[in-house]
């Protein structure tokens, strides 16, 4: 009799896979940031709280290379009553931090790796340039290839799963990282911050770009299970809609 193949909330549930919850801040009309790029922060001053009280939730905070090397964050838990929040709720003070550079192009002195108080791990794929994966050896706790032309997401998350015990995993962007995630179908949880302010753009990144879906049937169902107004912005909370049998 063959086994009957595990949907990704049993994969999550069954501890193979993290709990994957994105969070992002995103324009009226959907956007991240600006066509250029040039606008890195949005959000209120609540926002910022609610990104660091997610943060206090995760075993790991991951994000990819773009976003890293246009803002002068270090995913880390924030100030001391963050991090008295998650040793309150069992877990290490500071949480593990995840790179995402595929091409292994994040530089070796991006501000991430000038703060060294809890261990990073790069993901990149197994084409990246030698010398390039070699540097940031120098530099981050471990660098690990997952798939040979693209990550493959599913294998690195088990990997971080089994090895550094990661059962909770925050995602922070941008939106091709995002998208390969919703690719991947491995995303549990979406928390969006509306700020009533409009970018427009075509090229102007998304929650969730890349190649995307082609028909409706293909598109990952999500419900939405908050909804709350705090000053001007508007702060979501979606879920992964079960699977019907």
């Amino acid at each position: 009799m063959s086994r009957k193949k595990k949907s990704p909330e049993d994969l999550a549930e069954s501890g193979e896979l993290p709990f994957v919850f994105i969070n992002m801040a995103m324009s009226a009309d959907g956007k991240i940031t600006t066509a250029n790029r040039s606008v890195v922060s949005f959000g209120s001053k609540r926002d910022q709280q609610h990104l660091l009280e997610l943060r206090s939730q995760a075993d790991a905070v991951m994000a990819g290379a773009g976003t890293l090397a246009t803002e002068p964050i270090t995913l880390g838990p924030g100030g001391k009553k963050y991090r008295e929040a998650r040793l309150r709720a069992g877990l290490a003070e500071y949480n593990l931090r995840v790179v995402v550079s595929g091409s292994a192009s994040i530089s070796p002195e991006a501000e991430i790796f000038r703060h060294r108080f809890s261990p990073i791990i790069v993901l990149t794929k197994g084409n990246a340039p030698q010398a390039k994966v070699k540097a940031l050896r120098q530099v981050a706790d471990a660098v690990e290839a997952f798939g040979e032309d693209d990550i493959d997401f599913r294998a690195a998350l088990r990997w971080l799963r089994r090895e550094w015990n990661v059962e909770r995993l925050l995602c922070e962007g941008g939106g091709e990282l995002n998208g390969a995630l919703f690719a991947a179908d491995l995303v549990d949880e979406v928390h969006v911050t509306v700020c009533p302010i409009v970018f427009g753009g075509a090229q102007a990144p998304t929650i969730a770009d890349g190649r995307g879906v082609e028909t409706l049937a293909q598109a990952r169902l999500f419900e939405f299970v908050e909804c709350r107004r705090v000053g001007k912005e508007m702060f979501l909370t979606a879920r992964r809609k079960p699977k019907t049998a």
